[in-house]
């Protein structure tokens, strides 16, 4: 294959000749539900008929998750702001667990001549499920296509964009959403009404581990994830007090769990948080799924079926705000970060945009970032070491 198919990358994208983004995928109809959750689980050994079961939540709406959707629509945000920005970048989407999947869309992306591929995942926060196994995927791909008959040559370098979780174009979305939300309250609540930040529960052992190793006693102790979040949770509280002028009770809790039992995973549930709030006397609250870049099914179900009718039961006024989606701020900073990743690649000075405490993120993870339970090939690490043998 020759790298003429493609011509060599220039000007402000430059060394990157496309961009990827990289996301978990959802079913779109009932039959994809059972061999969507397959893809999810596989290796776990999780019975048929069990699969069938946890597929309710799906087969509910009809079997769809809004996920892929959702990405559908920040293709199109992207194209649209690269277009009027004067960035000639072609944007690809691929997914980890449903069409198109990754591998696909790579050997698509490498037969199109690309040697060099910035990607987005759809995560803005570090952990094992949310960075360093978007990773793995990355590297298994590239494993698929060198076995394929892919000369080394010609298989594409993957450069994944560093977390973007304070990012302006992130945050700004989410404080409008939960402006909004409050706005959507009865008035003879809205002004007490407490601020509920949302996130997946994973295990405290992986959240502990989450980050450089040396970062995990760096600001108070734990792992990135926690420590991201709450930042992040801080910011949007006070930007929301600048905005109404009422300093509001918040709090980080979780949702989504998933893993047995015996194993602490992070607390307190969602449900949880919303009875302590309605024994306190809280008139109302809103609930910000910071966690989550776009809409899916953890936020249709967990969210906006099982916390509100939880609430409903309390008897306590809930309102969900907007996740970011595909918000032309967001689409924005997506550009930047992509742009100042290629300059740094090119050894220019860079001016990182970031807001909070902790900064702008690093460009490339480290080896021991984020570790999985079983050492296995991650692309994208620092120093670059990018594993594509069988």
């Amino acid at each position: 294959m020759s790298d003429q198919l493609f011509p060599p990358p220039g000007g402000p994208a430059a060394p990157y000749d496309a961009l990827l983004l990289l996301s978990f995928g959802g079913p779109e109809g009932p039959d994809d539900v059972v061999p969507f959750l397959e893809n999810v689980t596989r290796g776990r050994g999780i019975p048929r008929e069990r699969l069938k079961e946890v597929g309710q939540h799906y087969f509910g709406f009809g079997g769809v998750s809004p996920i892929n959707g959702h990405n559908r629509a920040l293709l199109d945000a992207l194209r649209e702001d690269f277009t009027a920005q004067g960035l000639d970048l072609p944007v690809y989407w691929g997914n980890r667990n449903w069409a198109p999947y990754l591998t696909d869309v790579l050997r698509e992306m490498a037969a199109a001549g690309h040697r060099r591929i910035a990607v987005l995942t759809t995560s803005a926060y570090a952990s094992y499920s949310g960075c360093r196994q978007y990773r793995e995927n990355l590297a298994d791909a590239l494993a698929v296509l060198a076995r394929e008959g892919t000369a080394v040559a010609e298989l594409p370098r993957v450069d994944k964009l560093r977390h973007y979780f304070n990012h302006p174009g992130f945050v700004g979305p989410m404080t409008d959403g939960v402006l909004d939300a409050l706005r959507s309250l009865p008035p003879e609540v809205r002004g007490g009404a407490h601020l509920v930040f949302t996130t997946h529960s994973i295990p405290v052992a992986a959240a502990d581990t989450s980050g450089p190793a040396g970062d995990h006693t760096v600001r108070g102790g734990g792992g990135a994830y926690v420590r991201q979040h709450l930042d992040v949770a801080r910011l949007i509280a006070e930007a929301v007090r600048a905005g109404t002028g009422t300093e509001r009770p918040w709090e980080l809790v979780y949702q989504s769990r998933s893993g047995a039992p015996h194993v602490p995973w992070l607390e307190p549930d969602v449900c949880d948080h919303l009875e302590a709030l309605h024994a306190a006397g809280a008139p109302a609250a809103v609930m910000v799924p910071i966690g989550f870049v776009s809409d899916h099914m953890e936020v249709l179900y967990d969210l906006d079926t099982e916390a509100t009718a939880k609430a409903a039961e309390l008897g306590l006024p809930v309102a969900r705000s907007a996740t970011v989606g595909a918000d032309p701020r967001f689409a924005a900073a997506v550009r930047e970060l992509l742009l100042e990743r290629a300059a740094a690649e090119r050894g220019e000075p860079v001016e990182r945009c970031a807001l909070g405490l902790l900064g702008p993120s690093h460009d490339r993870c480290a080896v021991d970032c984020c570790p999985a339970r079983a050492p296995r090939p991650a692309a994208a690490d620092s120093p670059y070491a990018q594993e594509v043998g069988p």
